[in-house]
């Protein structure tokens, strides 16, 4: 008989996740994902001005910091038509970029690098072998033995103290760990370092847009003046610094992640769980002309089902039949009904909290068990996020993305399906970085450029004005976001915000079950991993941390009476 274990909340990561698993001999032969937390921006939205729009739903998200509101202006330029300045485009391609950056780094050395590494073994390293180590993978210059002895005694004074502080909490001396004690020290230096890092890398946001998190953006472009010459406006000395901060990403993300990544999956080469459905879907991104023309994208769209890499299906978020949100397992309803799918243009946020009422040990999974909606392309469930992106470009053919995966998984002597688990996952995460550090580099020579020939037009009012807009408008904001594809959309009606649904990427990735009974991505990803020890289910964390789940920054409470919304901040 099965025995059902519960990982509640998960930890590292941003919002509040349950995991319930039911094992068999060691191994999960079920698991159900819930969210426990309810979102519900798309109320506060309403009737609301469309430009203030992203203000607000920016607010869904304190990591992600800007995606939510890109995809938000979007979404607004889309369904009135309105084309941004070039100049524009690229700042937004920018700051997307740092976010991306900044994400993909924190993730996995400050969330699930401790799933791989051991910190306290680090303390039984031999400095000089870590050094040798350091020096044989990289030419990071942090790499001497005196270095390495020095992160060493930190960490041995934050053990004597017996107050873990940031390494609290960990499974160490897991069986499951592999990495030899010299690895974990390296780690563990870096993850240091990386705290220095990731604090200069959103600058770019800040220059560009005023603050983060959370930084400004206008419908129709940027507000962001450039002007080499003011001393007020975005000028020489501003650009030289974005210049600086994207060069030492690319040393940073090229001399000390992908390096670490690649270190630390040599000794983890057969751990090949967590690959799940095999159903892959991205919008794309980063233009190289204008966000509307697809056909530009570097980070190309489309689905890729059942692992089938010799056909990338087309993928429409405008289209009713493809893009739909169910409620089967949801706390929702759909005019009045427990059940459906509804496209997000006609989608509905009517909450209905069937659940356990007090304390309770396990879910009733057989009905509703999330605050969580079940997406699904063509009724398939898909997994979004640097994954699906590497494996839809590799099998579009993307140069880049052919000789990214290609090498790396030649110096790890692992074949193309290896990238189907959850050590691909996080390997696929590192060598997105590394794409977009180049991409961030072309646009801002190209943004150099544009200004030294004298174009500074940052910003287009023509449609500024409700009084310019039609009556009824709808439009589709998508993006990449730093875990998968983001959708925002719209209804405009009378110069107000009519309907407002965000369909963003953990909701596809941590749905649960839908009307067809099909499981979501980290519901599948889980099921047939060996877990050694249930009371440590170390697997388990390594599994769900590998999609870098992001449930939410706040938790919104709703009076349903009134339908007032209270946003209470976690952290």
């Amino acid at each position: 008989m099965a025995e059902r274990i519960v990982v509640d909340p998960v930890t590292r990561i941003e919002g509040h996740l349950r995991i319930e698993a039911d094992m068999e001999n060691g191994i999960i032969k079920d698991a159900f994902s819930s969210g426990t937390a309810i979102r519900g921006l798309e109320l506060i939205v309403q009737n609301r001005d469309p430009r203030d729009v992203w203000a607000y739903v920016q607010r869904i998200c304190g990591v992600c910091t800007s995606t939510h509101a890109l995809a938000a202006i979007r979404s607004v330029e889309d369904a009135l038509g309105i084309k941004v300045p070039r100049n524009a485009h690229l700042i937004r391609d920018l700051m997307n970029a740092a976010v991306m950056l900044h994400d993909h780094v924190v993730h996995f050395y400050h969330l699930h690098a401790f799933d791989w590494v051991d910190v306290l073994n680090a303390l039984k390293a031999d400095p000089a072998q870590a050094s040798a180590i350091a020096q044989s993978i990289s030419d990071w210059p942090k790499s001497s033995p005196g270095y390495f002895k020095d992160i060493q005694q930190k960490v041995q004074k934050i053990v004597d103290s017996g107050q873990l502080g940031i390494f609290a909490n960990g499974y160490w001396g897991h069986k499951a760990y592999k990495l030899p004690p010299e690895v974990n020290l390296i780690a563990v230096a870096h993850y240091l370092e990386a705290l220095d890092w990731q604090k200069e890398i959103v600058k770019v946001q800040t220059i560009f847009g005023g603050k983060n998190p959370h930084p400004h953006y206008v419908v129709g472009g940027m507000a962001t003046p450039l002007d080499i010459n003011s001393d007020n406006g975005i000028h020489a000395e501003r650009l030289s610094h974005v210049s600086q901060l994207i060069d030492e990403a690319l040393v940073f993300v090229n001399q000390v992640y992908i390096p670490d990544v690649l270190a630390i999956a040599s000794y983890y080469k057969d751990w090949t769980y967590g690959g799940g459905l095999n159903n892959y879907l991205s919008y794309g991104d980063f233009s190289t002309g204008d966000i509307s023309d697809v056909n530009l994208y570097r980070m190309p769209r489309g689905v890729i089902l059942n692992g089938d890499l010799k056909t990338v299906l087309d993928v429409n978020p405008k289209d009713p039949d493809q893009v739909k949100e169910f409620i089967d397992h949801s706390w929702y309803t759909y005019d009045g009904q427990a059940s459906g799918g509804k496209h997000p243009w006609e989608g509905e946020t009517n909450l209905s909290y069937t659940g356990p009422k007090g304390s309770y040990e396990t879910l009733n999974t057989n009905d509703k068990y999330s605050w969580i909606k079940s997406p699904r392309w063509k009724e398939q469930p898909m997994e979004t996020g640097p994954l699906a992106r590497m494996i839809i470009g590799y099998a579009a053919k993307k140069e880049e993305y052919i000789t990214s995966v290609d090498s790396a998984l030649r110096k790890l002597e692992l074949p193309f399906s290896a990238l189907q688990s959850a050590l691909g996952r996080t390997l696929a995460r590192a060598l997105e970085a590394g794409l977009v550090c180049k991409w961030m580099r072309d646009d801002m020579n190209s943004l150099l450029q544009n200004i030294r020939q004298g174009n500074q037009v940052t910003f287009d009012k023509t449609k500024w004005e409700p009084s310019s807009w039609p009556s009824q408008a709808k439009g589709v904001g998508w993006i990449e976001a730093p875990r998968g594809a983001l959708g925002h959309w719209i209804r405009i009606e009378n110069g107000k915000t009519k309907n407002y649904q965000a369909v963003v990427p953990t909701t596809w990735n941590a749905s649960p079950r839908d009307h067809k009974n099909q499981i979501g991505a980290y519901e599948a990803a889980l099921k047939g991993t060996p877990v050694a020890d249930i009371s440590n289910p170390l697997e388990i964390l390594r599994i769900v941390h590998s999609f870098d789940p992001c449930l939410a920054c706040a938790v919104h409470l709703t009076d349903m009476h009134n339908k007032q919304m209270t946003e209470i901040r976690i952290g």
